[in-house]
C-alpha cells in the first residue's frame, strides 16, 4: 500500500509539472509582441530601470530611465546599447548574446519541452538550461503564464536578473522602431 501512494505521488506531480509546462508553452505561442517595464541588476551592484518592447522573433527596444538616455536595440542580427555616457555605440551580433536565445520564442519552447520546472520557485514557473556556454533561467508568472524575467550572464560573465511588470501582450507595433539606424551616433 505504501508504495503504491509512493507512485502515485510520484506520477502525480510529474503529470502536474508536464501539464504547467505544457500551458506556458500554449500561452507563449500566442503571444507575439510584449511591452513591459523592467528592474534589471547587473551582479548585485548596479540597478537600472526602463521599458521594453519584444516582437518575436529577435526584436527588443529598450529605453533605460537614467540620465544618460540609454536605448538597447536589435533588428533580429545585431545588438546595439548607445548612450549619451558612451562616445560611440556598441554593437554586437545578437547571436553571440544570451538575448538571442530569449527574445526566440521558438527556442525557449523547444527547450521547456526538454526540462522540469524548478521546484525551489514557488511563486514562479522556472526554467533553467544551457546552450552554446549559456546558462539560461527564465520565469513565467503562475496566474497570467506570463514571460516576467530572466536571469543570464553578459559577455563580461556579470550576472544578469531582469524582472517584468506592467506586462502588455500582443500590443501593435511598427517593426521600423527596431532600425538600427536610428540609435547609432
Amino acid at each position: 500500500m505504501r508504495k503504491c501512494l509512493i507512485y502515485f505521488f510520484i506520477l502525480f506531480f510529474n503529470l502536474n509539472a508536464h501539464s504547467s509546462n505544457q500551458e506556458i508553452i500554449s500561452h507563449l505561442k500566442k503571444i507575439n509582441s510584449l511591452e513591459f517595464k523592467f528592474i534589471q541588476k547587473i551582479d548585485n551592484n548596479n540597478i537600472e530601470k526602463g521599458e521594453c518592447i519584444i516582437l518575436y522573433p529577435k526584436k527588443i527596444l529598450c529605453k533605460y530611465y537614467d540620465i544618460y538616455n540609454k536605448i538597447l536595440v536589435s533588428n533580429g542580427k545585431s545588438l546595439v546599447i548607445n548612450s549619451d555616457k558612451i562616445k560611440n555605440y556598441y554593437r554586437y551580433p545578437l547571436d553571440k548574446t544570451p538575448l538571442n536565445f530569449i527574445l526566440d520564442k521558438k527556442f525557449l519552447i523547444s527547450k521547456m519541452k526538454e526540462v522540469e520546472n524548478d521546484k525551489n520557485y514557488p511563486f514562479y514557473y522556472v526554467f533553467n538550461f544551457e546552450y552554446e556556454n549559456n546558462r539560461i533561467k527564465v520565469f513565467f508568472d503562475k496566474e497570467s503564464l506570463d514571460l516576467i524575467g530572466w536571469e543570464t550572464k553578459d559577455i563580461y560573465q556579470n550576472l544578469i536578473q531582469t524582472f517584468l511588470s506592467d506586462i502588455n501582450t500582443n500590443v501593435n507595433i511598427e517593426e521600423n522602431i527596431f532600425s538600427l539606424q536610428k540609435y547609432v551616433n
